[in-house]
């Protein structure tokens, strides 16, 4: 489809992506073979496919992927698409055997993918049950995280995490612990939610007034990397709110392209991933990790979950208005605030660059 947007165009100059993309079935379908079909996404903690035997199912825009951890160690991915009638090969989010079943008509297959049984196909001409195999993808491990690419020629992910890696050494994420995973439905098309993280604090003051107690706006910094950004800014103490006594130090707001948020604190850590559901539906997943997890942290733990909850609220209300408004017959784009927005800018030309290509 074609549509209203210049790429080149300098921050100053440019306009956001037009409303139609928001809710374009075309322009969505595209964004799912061109964006979600190529890069490296963001599927399970490590730890979940730790043993020989563990697997894990996961969602990569229209695919459905199964990541297991064969007998030998090493780590697989693939399609969770039944070579027989389409169905899915593993309906549960995880488990742990030597055989993937799929439950429509008892065909399984190894943890590599591989074929291995296929009920009553006996006197089937020209079938190999031995060339029958579970298209792979590529699969890695970095840090805690592995990641999952569709592409037959993926990007070096190391290249795309490299910024994240090293200025988010002081944090020790390796020393953080999964506590607890928070989804939410959400009436928006995936990028209205990731505008709305991308807007360098634009929003926080309006918003967000228990958090705006806590973050110095004039403090608040915005960097962009090839397919990644960051958002930074020292976080007030003194304040006597909830927020104050859970969020400490100097904050990180990492967005990794497409659809991965991380969130950085003094001992804590928020992962965020939008997951497109439609073109004006997306699922939102939290995952929440903490460096203390002991019995006497439980307090503090629990207040820190409620104010993310609180904030994701705030969040949600406004994003489902926007997606309502993007309908609007007298709006089609908007312009971009130099002080804050780059970005949201950054985040629009890659997608532009990708779907357009």
């Amino acid at each position: 489809m074609d549509y209203p947007f210049d790429s080149k165009l300098s921050l100053a100059e440019a306009s956001a992506l037009p409303s139609e993309v928001y809710f374009c079935p075309e322009f969505y379908a595209r964004e799912m073979k061109n964006v979600f079909g190529k890069e490296w996404h963001w599927v399970c903690r490590a730890d979940e496919v730790k043993e020989p035997g563990q697997w894990i199912t996961s969602q990569i825009g229209y695919e459905p992927v199964i990541v297991s951890r064969e007998v030998e160690g090493s780590l697989r991915a693939f399609s969770n698409v039944c070579r027989h009638r389409a169905a899915k090969v593993c309906r549960q989010p995880f488990g742990k055997s030597t055989r993937l079943r799929c439950q429509y008509h008892g065909w399984s297959y190894d943890l590599n993918g591989k074929l291995k049984t296929a009920p009553e196909f006996e006197g089937v001409e020209h079938f190999d049950k031995e060339k029958v195999q579970l298209p792979a993808f590529s699969v890695r491990e970095l840090g805690p995280w592995v990641f999952v690419s569709l592409s037959a020629q993926p990007t070096d992910l190391l290249d795309q995490w490299s910024p994240f890696c090293e200025e988010s050494k002081d944090f020790e994420i390796e020393k953080m612990r999964f506590v607890k995973r928070v989804e939410y439905s959400v009436q928006c098309n995936w990028k209205v939610f990731v505008d709305n993280y991308l807007d360098g604090g634009y929003h926080i003051n309006t918003l967000h007034p228990d958090l705006a107690g806590v973050i110095p706006y004039s403090e608040y910094r915005s960097f962009t990397f090839p397919k990644s950004s960051l958002q930074t800014s020292p976080l007030r103490q003194g304040h006597k709110t909830e927020i104050n006594s859970v969020r400490k130090g100097v904050a990180q707001y990492w967005w990794m392209y497409p659809n991965l948020m991380i969130n950085l604190y003094e001992g804590v850590m928020d992962l965020n991933l939008v997951l497109p559901e439609g073109p004006e539906k997306c699922r939102v997943i939290f995952d929440f990790y903490f460096k203390e997890t002991g019995q006497e942290q439980q307090s503090l733990i629990e207040k820190s979950l409620a104010v993310a909850h609180q904030v994701q609220l705030e969040d949600q209300e406004i994003c489902e208005e926007v997606q309502r408004g993007l309908h609007s017959q007298f709006y089609s784009s908007g312009r971009f605030s130099v002080t804050r927005e780059k970005t949201a800018y950054h985040f629009h030309q890659l997608i532009h660059q990708e779907v357009s290509s």
